[in-house]
């Protein structure tokens, strides 16, 4: 908010404090994306995790902030270590809003895939392993995009595209094989531009393109800038 007081940001404020909290998973559900099925928790909620889960038929959990992100105190808690998880949600549901959500396993098999989407095309795609609270990610070269992974990709962006310099859109697929968004990331930083050197440019010249289409300049060597 500050910065944006004093500069431009290309990807506005208003999408930012949207996108910061994972609530924005449940307009996207209500617009008819698919995602990944979540139940919200409340900060304070005393609520037990049977009631949570009931008639959901989830077996394998993850539990994670409604705010976060670097996997910050997201845990995966297989159907065994329930008592674990039930202890886990009431102790840091006391401190935050929370999310439960089931474990999809094609991500063993096939990855989470993060699809990049820079200036109004999706540029490249790359494959993360499964990362929970603590750990190192592990992240793919640029790697295929399905068609189906693509025509998702653009489905999710398609209403917010013009306000937008870039995202990323996170897909796994659920147990019929169909994609399912996992996150919609458009204050992330990791866009992997490395793994695709044209991406990196197209970025870089979508800046520029920016701002020079606002009437300035981009001062060159400016430390102060």
């Amino acid at each position: 908010a500050a910065v944006s007081r004093k500069t431009l940001l290309m990807n506005p404020l208003p999408i930012l404090r949207w996108n910061a909290d994972k609530s924005y998973l449940r307009d996207l559900a209500s617009r008819g994306v698919r995602t990944v099925p979540t139940a919200f928790v409340p900060k304070g909620s005393r609520e037990p995790l049977a009631a949570v889960m009931e008639g959901r038929g989830w077996k394998d959990i993850v539990i994670k902030p409604q705010v976060g992100a670097g996997s910050f105190s997201t845990m995966r808690f297989p159907h065994g270590r329930r008592p674990d998880a039930e202890t886990y949600l009431r102790e840091q549901a006391a401190q935050r809003d929370m999310l439960v959500q089931p474990y999809l396993r094609s991500v063993e098999s096939g990855g989470e895939r993060a699809l990049v989407w820079i200036s109004g095309e999706i540029t490249h795609a790359v494959r993360k392993t499964p990362r929970f609270s603590g750990q190192e990610e592990s992240v793919s070269d640029a790697t295929t995009i399905a068609a189906d992974e693509l025509a998702f990709a653009r489905g999710v962006l398609e209403p917010l595209r013009r306000d937008l310099l870039y995202a990323r859109v996170d897909i796994a697929r659920d147990e019929s094989g169909a994609p399912v968004l996992m996150e919609l990331e458009l204050l992330e930083p990791s866009l992997f531009l490395c793994r695709e050197p044209r991406a990196l440019a197209r970025f870089a010249r979508s800046c520029v393109d920016l701002i020079e289409g606002l009437g300035l300049r981009p001062r060159r060597g400016d430390e102060t800038g």
